[in-house]
């Protein structure tokens, strides 16, 4: 049974339409399929999908985003990647099952693959826990990060959560310092790190394993630090006016690449991922396989640059910086002391500091 979002009625109409035209025998008085009605009500369709899908606000799109039938990181692992071996456990506490993490082939090459994951069914997300990561899952994907990194593994990882869980034992057990590990094992990675968010990749949940080289969002997935509902319960006190804040968060896959959050969109069939995954699949193998390209002639250190700049870069298109493509070397102290001692009038400066102090020492023996 097909799932429908509320502003599909249009279209739940026209495909039940065209599924009694499909099988004419459960209606009385007909006997033959009706071609001719199948192919102009399919094209009706067609056209009221592209209608609606293009003009999504961004509360419908975060709808989309977190559609029951929508392909979540298990179904991506299983068709995009072979010879997947799945990796269990933290070393300190336990498995936790809303990340898939392992290695696996992509197109013979070694990858390590991390994905969020929130279920299939009700049984399913109340054992992932709807997506939302623990302590454990945290140091689980910083233990395979840094694996990965020692032997020179790519690594992707499926962004697919509301956020990391705020339950009082994750609390316990140390839920922020584990995100704020996670996000540093990230920045020092000296492997390409690939993220691509797949439906929802809400606050510290998503950032924690997205702050990668290239940061890859589905056309109809959303990117924010806070859901809507909370954006507008903190602001307005009525999480009834989500709508109003899923405009001003700018989630949208479009609004994130104006604003170069994100790297790239991969297109989405029309009417979203989950009504063709053969389709979105296709996209998505070939925006893997030409971001992994782009990386292969770059040293670890040209890598870890790169991911270094991309995020310093954002936010800084009108400031103070004159060439934001080179701030990987603002960042030492010994960059600082060069350039003050190149300066001839920073050379005076301090030769003038230097006799005031003599002068001053002379004057009071």
């Amino acid at each position: 049974m097909k799932n429908y979002l509320n502003f599909e009625n249009e279209i739940k109409k026209l495909e039940n339409e065209i599924e009694e035209l499909k099988d004419p025998y459960n209606q009385s008085g007909l006997s033959e399929v009706d071609t001719k009605k199948i192919s102009t009500s399919q094209k009706e369709l067609d056209e009221k999908l592209k209608s609606i899908y293009s003009n999504l606000d961004p509360w419908q799109t975060t709808m989309v985003a977190r559609h029951e039938d929508r392909p979540k990181s298990k179904y991506f692992i299983q068709n995009l990647f072979d010879d997947f071996i799945s990796l269990s456990g933290d070393r300190f506490y336990g498995e936790d099952k809303a990340v898939i993490a392992g290695f696996a082939k992509f197109k013979d090459k070694s990858v390590l693959v991390i994905g969020q994951e929130k279920g299939e069914d009700l049984e399913s997300r109340i054992e992932r826990n709807f997506g939302m990561m623990r302590p454990e899952g945290y140091r689980k994907t910083i233990r395979l990060m840094n694996l990965a990194n020692r032997f020179g593994i790519p690594i992707i990882s499926f962004i697919d959560t509301p956020g990391a869980y705020p339950g009082v034992g994750a609390e316990e057990r140390g839920q922020a310092e584990a995100i704020a590990k996670s996000i540093e094992c990230c920045m020092k990675l000296t492997v390409p790190t690939l993220s691509i968010i797949i439906g929802e990749g809400g606050s510290g949940g998503a950032i924690a394993l997205a702050s990668s080289n290239k940061v890859l969002m589905l056309e109809n997935s959303i990117y924010s630090v806070i859901s809507p509902e909370g954006c507008a319960t903190i602001l307005w006190r009525d999480p009834k006016k989500m709508l109003d804040a899923a405009k001003a968060m700018k989630l949208s896959a479009k609004d994130l690449l104006e604003l170069k959050i994100i790297d790239e969109i991969i297109s989405e069939p029309i009417g979203g991922a989950h009504r063709d995954k053969k389709i979105i699949l296709e996209n998505l193998r070939t925006s893997i396989d030409d971001n992994l390209k782009f990386f292969e002639n770059m040293s670890p250190v040209d890598i870890k640059n790169h991911r270094k700049n991309k995020f310093l870069q954002i936010g800084r298109t009108k400031g103070f910086i004159k060439n934001i493509e080179d701030l990987s070397d603002i960042s030492t102290k010994s960059d600082s002391l060069d350039m003050l001692f190149k300066s001839k009038k920073n050379i005076y400066f301090l030769l003038a500091i230097g006799l005031l102090i003599i002068t001053s020492i002379f004057y009071f023996l």
